[in-house]
């Protein structure tokens, strides 16, 4: 082989400076012990033979700041999961409270919905009422007209025998009413003054039919509730032949609109409508277009 030729190096890569200072100062500081014991020792004994390696400084440094990082970091991911609990909780307490809200909102407007359509449905049928009354006074008042116009004179100073007619003068010189007759007077007497109101049955506010009921209760009489039903019952009877305690009614005699109680002399009383309420009124006032005896 040539003197030139080159040969491999088998020597190991040299260390850094800073890493072979620091393993010289530990080594140094071991054999210094080792020294140290090895001189107080026997002088017979075994040289030594094996060292061991310490860990370096800096190798313990960065094992502590390692573990205070994942301590830190495990800290850290703890309190981010709780501030993304609460605030989930938060967010479900808005929904809800916003979602009650619409719900008690939406109800509150059906309900003031349902009391309009109410009133609205109180006041047309008051209004058809009085509408039907009015027709009927003005029709009752046209038929009386025309009666009177083609009346012969020999009649005029008679009674009126006629349904659609003002009572007889006998009326006048009408009884007082006795037994369960004298208890229904009485008593729808005794409401004259009442306000009227649909569907009312008392004890201070009435509708026409809900007076008649109450005053036939009065005698142990049951009525049906409805003016129509009234005025099916009993026995139809003349204008010019009424008694006290009689059932007057407008309208046909199975259909009805309203219904009165004769009181004698000529009067009724009944619950006309939400102007007048209940009232006692003379027949000649509002003619009735018949009568029933229940009594």
């Amino acid at each position: 082989m040539s003197h030139t030729a080159h040969i491999p190096s088998h020597r190991k890569p040299r260390r850094s400076a800073s890493k072979l200072a620091l393993r010289a100062g530990v080594a140094g500081g071991v054999l210094g012990t080792i020294a140290v014991a090895g001189a107080a020792g026997p002088a017979n004994a075994e040289p030594v033979t094996e060292t061991i390696e310490m860990p370096t400084l800096g190798s313990l440094e960065t094992g502590a700041g390692l573990a205070s990082a994942v301590a830190a970091s495990a800290e850290a991911s703890q309190q981010e999961a709780l501030d993304q609990s609460l605030a989930t909780q938060e967010d479900a307490a808005l929904q809800k409270a916003a979602k009650e809200a619409k719900t008690a909102r939406a109800e509150a407007d059906r309900k003031a919905a349902a009391e309009r359509a109410e009133k609205a449905r109180l006041k047309a049928e008051q209004e058809r009422q009085e509408r039907l009354e009015a027709e009927a006074r003005a029709s009752r008042t046209s038929t009386r007209t025309q009666l009177t116009s083609t009346t012969s004179p020999s009649n005029e100073g008679g009674s009126r025998s006629d349904g659609g007619g003002s009572s007889s003068s006998g009326d006048s010189t009408t009884q007082a009413p006795t037994g369960s007759a004298a208890a229904i007077v009485a008593f729808a007497r005794a409401q004259v003054g009442d306000s009227y109101v649909m569907g009312g049955t008392g004890p201070n506010s009435w509708d026409c039919s809900g007076l008649v009921q109450a005053a036939y209760r009065q005698a142990n009489i049951d009525l049906p509730r409805i003016s129509g039903d009234q005025s099916s019952m009993g026995t139809s009877v003349s204008l010019s032949n009424l008694q006290p305690g009689d059932i007057l009614y407008w309208g046909s005699r199975s259909g009805s609109y309203h219904v009165a109680i004769y009181v004698g002399g000529g009067k009724y009383v009944g619950a006309q409508n939400p102007s007048t309420g209940v009232v006692e009124r003379s027949l000649d006032w509002d003619t009735p277009s018949g009568a029933v005896r229940i009594l």
